[in-house]
């Protein structure tokens, strides 16, 4: 099995879907540029709404201070925290007792060492585009996730996933988590039910045919 995220979630229809679907993720984004923001009162009201085995992630961007970013996800009643900016080793370091999935994007400089440089419960993979922060439709090089995801303990692999491509994701880079967002919406922040859906199964099909078996206790140990 993989474990299967969906990001960008705006409204409890969509976060709903999603986890009838089979989610095992939904991702809130707390970035103000992004056209999939959400307000952490919103989120709350969705979050009180889901099953307690939902893993439920706050995306963030070059937060100022970490304290920021504790305080809305202790606000929201989220369960692990999403580092999408440039935030140093040391601010991952300083979230150690939350669940921190740091995501680098792959393009221009990255390098796989680059990831030995964070301390984090698990690295996503996201492309490269300028300062736009995920959700860019963008794919990854699947050859570089690859050997990302034998240097990390756990590897979330986005960047572009769609129905279409997600099974010769999961054939090429066996990751511990996919990561979808924009190829699943049928608009910015508004989720297509029948898209996400395909998108799930096919995800399901392609990591039983890779024999993969994934733990999802996404414990803080």
């Amino acid at each position: 099995m993989v474990l299967v995220k969906i990001c960008g979630i705006t409204n409890l229809e969509d976060a709903l879907a999603a986890t009838r679907a089979g989610a095992d993720a939904l991702g809130f984004n707390f970035y103000k540029r992004s056209p999939r923001y959400i307000n952490p009162a919103d989120a709350r009201r969705i979050v009180e709404q889901l099953n307690d085995s939902v893993m439920t992630v706050g995306v963030f961007v070059n937060e100022d201070e970490p304290e920021r970013v504790e305080r809305i996800t202790d606000e929201v009643g989220l369960k692990a925290v999403q580092l999408h900016g440039d935030e140093s080793p040391e601010y991952c370091l300083a979230l150690k007792d939350r669940f921190v999935i740091k995501a680098l994007r792959v393009g221009g400089n990255f390098s796989p060492q680059n990831v030995k440089e964070f301390e984090a419960d698990a690295i996503l993979l996201d492309a490269f585009a300028g300062d736009v922060r995920g959700g860019t439709g963008r794919v990854v090089d699947w050859n570089v996730a690859r050997e990302v995801s034998e240097l990390v303990p756990k590897l979330f692999l986005a960047g572009g996933l769609s129905p279409e491509n997600i099974s010769e994701a999961i054939a090429a880079v066996k990751p511990f988590a996919i990561d979808a967002c924009s190829s699943l919406e049928s608009a910015p922040g508004r989720k297509d039910a029948e898209r996400v859906r395909a998108f799930i199964e096919a995800a399901r099909a392609a990591a039983l045919n890779a024999s993969m078996r994934v733990d999802f206790k996404y414990r803080l140990e």
